[in-house]
């Protein structure tokens, strides 16, 4: 069957057909993005603006238009931590629904995490054994653990690129002072995973979504030697390098993209953090994340 799989997320409106059936992977047909940041669309209330679900509305329907052709038999929409968490949720949830004529969902955080790890796990087989999980994405960080198909421990951190971008880093570069604050952040709130994971297998991480998949990029180009995996050792030098740029040098980068220049030092930051704390020496880099979470998950609910 053909299923198309809205995402709405913290910096992308995504539609992605895949042409998918229960037992085999699902296969990329055709992507359709739109770039719009919600969480500037934000009010002092925390509430989405009128200006910000307009952007919403026309960018669904944009997405939708240009799929039409392709004969969806099925889409699957939901939206992540930026709709989650403002105060207006309900209202605009109602409102895309109504105007774009779909079944926007709200995905927990937890959900989040556990769609994601559906799809490491399928992607890196059961020879993986007890897997950990990380996606940082541009509102939460997700990570989920355990040795099935449906982890034993799941959680959703505000800590995504952007939002701590947005938040904590100022001046371009960056200043010293603004990334002293977000390190010294990160390290109070991560440190409590410690505990948390404290007997998971130090050698068995993976990463999924575009954070991740960037920092891959850049740390094959810096450093051809140290492999294809995200290791710590490559983090520690990149991290830095990444700090002392400005915007218009991140984006210079062969790996980094206009949408993923401006966040890429906090998203970098994070997964330093996550790795110093949790004793990872390297990640796996895994290619399917959300999207395809949501997609096996479907597709195993129809065979039930």
């Amino acid at each position: 069957m053909r299923l198309g799989v809205l995402d709405v997320g913290s910096n992308t409106i995504h539609l992605q057909v895949v042409d998918a059936h229960l037992g085999a992977p699902p296969i990329p047909n055709s992507s359709h993005k739109s770039i719009i940041k919600l969480t500037e669309y934000l009010d002092e209330s925390g509430a989405i603006t009128p200006l910000g679900v307009d952007r919403i509305t026309a960018s669904i329907s944009s997405n939708m238009k240009d799929a039409a052709h392709l004969n969806i038999d099925e889409q699957l929409s939901f939206a992540t931590s930026a709709i989650r968490e403002a105060v207006n949720s309900d209202e605009v949830i109602a409102h895309v629904n109504q105007k774009c004529g779909i079944d926007l969902q709200v995905l927990s955080g937890e959900e989040e995490a556990r769609f994601t790890f559906l799809a490491a796990r399928r992607w890196l087989g059961w020879s993986a054994g007890d897997l950990l999980v990380l996606d940082i994405g541009g509102g939460s960080l997700e990570i989920a653990r355990g040795p099935d198909e449906d982890p034993l421990f799941k959680v959703s951190m505000q800590l995504g690129a952007g939002r701590l971008t947005r938040k904590f880093l100022k001046g371009d570069p960056f200043t010293s002072k603004s990334l002293k604050s977000l390190e010294e952040h990160l390290e109070e709130a991560i440190s409590p995973l410690a505990q948390s994971l404290s007997t998971f297998e130090k050698d068995n991480a993976a990463g999924t979504s575009k954070t991740f998949r960037t920092l891959a990029k850049i740390s094959q180009n810096m450093f051809p030697k140290l492999g294809q995996h995200l290791t710590l050792d490559a983090l520690e030098e990149m991290v830095p390098k990444l700090q002392a740029l400005d915007i218009d040098g991140r984006h210079a980068l062969p790996a980094v993209s206009a949408e993923r220049a401006p966040q890429i030092v906090a998203g970098s930051m994070v997964a330093r953090q996550l790795m110093r704390t949790l004793e990872l020496k390297e990640i796996r880099i895994c290619p399917w994340a959300l999207r395809e979470g949501i997609v096996l998950h479907r597709l195993d609910w129809i065979e039930r």
